[in-house]
C-alpha cells in the first residue's frame, strides 16, 4: 500500500518561511509527476508546484519567486520551500504524486495524495 506522508506545516509570520515534505512509501517502482496542491477555506483545490521526473518545475503565477519545488528522488521524496509568505497563503497542502506500484502482484500507476498539512501565515 503506497502512502505520502506530509510534514512541515504550521503558523509562521508574514514574510516568514516554512519548508513543506512529503514522503512517498510502499511497494514503489517509480514516480513520475509530484506536486503540492492547496486549499484554502471556501476556495477550489489549486496547484501551487509541480515537478516532474527530469526535474523540470511548474509554478503556479501566485507563489513564482517566492516558492521552489524539489525532490529527493533516491528518497521517494518531494519539498516545497515557501519565503515571503503572505496571508493568502493560508490553506491547507496536499503532497500529489503519480506513482507506478506494485498492487496484488501487479504494477499499476496511479495518482496519489497526502492527508494534507495546514499552513497559516499571519499578518
Amino acid at each position: 500500500q503506497v502512502q505520502l506522508v506530509e510534514s512541515g506545516g504550521g503558523l509562521v509570520q508574514a514574510g516568514g518561511s516554512l519548508r513543506l515534505s512529503c514522503a512517498a512509501s510502499g511497494s514503489i517502482f517509480s514516480i513520475n509527476n509530484m506536486g503540492w496542491y492547496r486549499r484554502a477555506p471556501g476556495n477550489q483545490r489549486e496547484l501551487v508546484a509541480g515537478i516532474r521526473s527530469g526535474g523540470s518545475t511548474d509554478y503556479a503565477d501566485s507563489v513564482k519567486g517566492r516558492f521552489t519545488i524539489s525532490r529527493d528522488n533516491a528518497k521517494n521524496t518531494v519539498f516545497l520551500q515557501m519565503n515571503s509568505m503572505k496571508p493568502e497563503d493560508t490553506a491547507v497542502y496536499y503532497c500529489n504524486a503519480d506513482i507506478l506500484a506494485l498492487y496484488s502482484g501487479t504494477y499499476r500507476r496511479s495518482d496519489y495524495w497526502g492527508q494534507g498539512t495546514q499552513v497559516t501565515v499571519s499578518s
